[in-house]
Formats: structure tokens, sequence, C-alpha cells
């Protein structure tokens, strides 16, 4: 059956719905409208694993392998805590520029026949004519604003401020960086997205943020005292900002976003303007891509538009719980650094690694520490195990055999 999709808000989510759906049926006549000119985004870096270019590669492998080509790839984590620091392991994560993904994402979908219309600014109060409208118009959302009261939408501010940077230093690993000052510890989460740029989110409680003074600085003062202070990680890389765009603080509160339904007749919600997760897990792009895979599917598999929608935000409601909860004892772990910070650099590194655990609030840092170690050479131990019981017995059946000749 033949549809006509409306997608408002030409980020990740916006482009690969149309991807996708131009992919399931070349008949479809899909739009996406775009405020902002072509080519103008926010951010630098987007972070994903394995597992999203996995399912990246299933739904379309000629982005998915576009995508990859264009990351670049770390597989350990650094964390420096005063002049202290450690390196450990990893899974493989994956850096890509924010603009170059986008960029991707519309030639894809360009060849595929779909509309992007660049500054096409859509009234919430006058739809395009459209069997489906998609908002995916960000956290933000004008769509979802205009019809609160039916989507139940609510903002949850946390407690720490952050603000989101670039640099020319080209880190190679994650890396977290805690530094101590006369007015508490601000901290950094640093990852490559190009072989010339890095991200760096600064992050800090709000009063040693005003003790700092950086809550009413300048932003070149605020780039150049955020450098001094970083300067170990840093190897003399200058750090790049962004503006507000109303000339007020770069520095920001997180806000986490629910919605007590995704959708309103023929508007639906897609990626932040349905759900934001804390930056601090890294999954915002993966969850939004996640969204228009299943909403994709859904319209492919349910013929009634309205089952259709239902079982799309059936599904990933019960998808998001685990990231979401990861995301809330994630941020909970940064809200209570003192609680950690004051470990040896090795063991707090560790329980960085397990901040999504609902537990570790609860058990005495060291106590968890040492527990999760041996939980750790138990689970060695069994998969050892599992790789010598089949080993073993074939070994007993070729002596048995040899016997028997």
């Amino acid at each position: 059956m033949r549809v006509k999709v409306a997608c408002v808000g030409g980020g990740p989510a916006g482009l690969y719905l149309s991807i996708l759906l131009k992919r399931q049926d070349p008949s479809h006549d899909v739009t996406v409208h775009e405020r902002d000119p072509e080519g103008l985004t926010y951010g630098w870096g987007v972070t994903y694993w394995q597992g999203l270019l996995d399912k990246l590669r299933a739904c379309d492998p000629e982005s998915a392998d576009a995508i990859e080509k264009h990351s670049v790839r770390w597989n350990e984590g650094v964390a420096h805590v005063r002049d202290l620091a450690t390196r450990q392991p990893g899974d493989e994560g994956h850096g890509i520029g924010r603009h170059q993904l986008l960029e991707l994402l519309a030639a894809r979908a360009r060849a595929l026949g779909v509309r992007l219309e660049f500054e096409s600014e859509i009234s919430a109060d006058d739809l395009p004519d459209a069997d489906l409208v998609v908002a995916g118009d960000g956290v933000h959302s004008a769509l979802r604003s205009r019809h609160a009261e039916d989507f139940g939408a609510a903002l949850t501010p946390g407690r720490n401020r952050y603000v989101w940077l670039g640099t020319t230093k080209v880190f190679d690993s994650f890396t977290f960086a805690f530094v101590e000052t006369a007015h508490g510890w601000i901290w950094c989460y640093g990852y490559p997205f190009s072989s010339e740029r890095s991200t760096c989110v600064i992050e800090c409680a709000p009063e040693t943020l005003a003790g700092l003074g950086l809550d009413r600085a300048s932003e070149a003062d605020n780039l150049a005292d955020l450098e001094k202070l970083f300067a170990h990680i840093l190897d003399g890389h200058p750090l790049i900002g962004r503006a507000a765009s109303d000339g007020g603080s770069p520095w920001l509160t997180f806000r986490t976003l629910t919605n007590r339904t995704w959708r309103r007749d023929r508007l639906v919600l897609l990626g932040d303007a349905a759900h934001t997760t804390h930056y601090s897990i890294g999954a915002g792009t993966t969850l939004a891509l996640e969204d228009a895979i299943a909403l994709a599917e859904a319209l492919r598999e349910v013929p009634d538009l309205p089952q259709a929608l239902a079982r799309y935000e059936r599904e990933r409601r019960s998808a998001l719980l685990s990231p979401q909860s990861a995301a809330r004892h994630s941020a909970q772990w940064y809200e209570n650094l003192t609680r950690y910070i004051h470990l040896p650099p090795e063991q707090m590194f560790a329980l960085l690694g397990q901040r999504h655990s609902p537990l570790l609030p609860y058990v005495p840092p060291q106590l968890y520490y040492r527990l999760d170690r041996a939980a750790g050479r138990l689970e060695a131990l069994r998969r050892l195990k599992r790789w010598l019981g089949p080993r073993i017995a074939r070994g007993a059946q070729a002596r048995a055999a040899s016997s028997r000749d």
C-alpha cells in the first residue's frame, strides 16, 4: 500500500526512516522537512557500537558501509584522576562526525528518491498533507509541544551542568579526565570522531561552575579556563566552542524527556522528540536510529496505521527500559562523584564502568569492587570450564577408541 509520509526534522532518525521506507516500497511518497539550511548542524561527534552497525547493515548495507568507512574506532578507555592515569581494554567503540553522518544519510535518501526540503519550517497548527507525520524535531519538538497535554510530555532536569565542545586533539581512546579544583571536581569525556577532531563534553556540579566563574564568563574566557584545567590531556590543542544562539551561557542542564504516549492521530514521535537518555551512556543517536528501524518495520508488517503505530510504541517502550535505567544510574553516578573519586584509580575506573548498576549506590564502593572482581573471576572460570569440557570429552573419546583398536 502506497503511503505519503512527512518527516519533520532532518536529523539521523528522520533521514534513516525515509531511507528505510523508500527501500521497502519505492512508490512511497516520502519528504523530509528540515528548518535549517543544508549543512548547518549542531554537535561534534556521535558514538555507536558494533551492535548498531550490525542492525544498520541488515536494514541498508549501502548506508552502513558508508558510515563505517567514515568512522574512527577505539577499543580502550583511559581515566586521568589528578596526576594518575589508568588504561583498560574495552569493547570496540565507533565515532563519526554528526555533520558527516547527516551528509551520508542525506545522500543515500536522495539516491532512493526521498525529497529533502531544507529551510522548511512546519507549523504545529498546519501539518503537512500526508498519511503520516513523523515528529523527529528533537527534544524541543514544536509538534509535540503544541499537543503536550495529549502526549503527556514531562521534562525532568538533572543536577549537573555540562558544555559540549570540540578539540583538534585526536584522542586514541575514550578518555575521562577528573580535575580537582578549590570549588570541587570538574571532568571531561573525550572521544575521537575523525582523523582531525574529537568531542569533549565537560561536566561539573552547579556550585563548582559558579565557584569557578564559568557560568558568568564569556565564551572565549570559558574556553581559555577549561584549556588550562585540562591541559594535561589536550597537549596544547585548543577547545572549540559553539556560542549559544541567544548569547547566554553555553552551559546546559540535561533534561530527561518522557511521554505518556508517542502518537496522536496521524502524528507520531521519533527519537529525542519521544525520549532522551543521559549523554554519559552515549546512546542517543543509536536509540533514535533504532526507533526508525522499528517504525519502518511496523509500517511494513501492519497494514492498519493506528495498529502499526501502537506496535511501534509498544516495542520501543519495552526496548528502552534497560538503556533508560542505565542512563539514570549513570547520571546519578556522576552527581555523586565524591563517593568514588578517592578510590585508587583502577578501582574508580572499574566502578565507572559499573555505573549503570542499580546496586552500586547502596553498596560501599570498595566492597562492590571486591565483589565485582570475585564475580569476574568466577565467570572466567565458568568460561574456561565451558571451553575445556568438549575438549576433555573429545580426548577421552579418542583414548577410548585407541584402546579398542
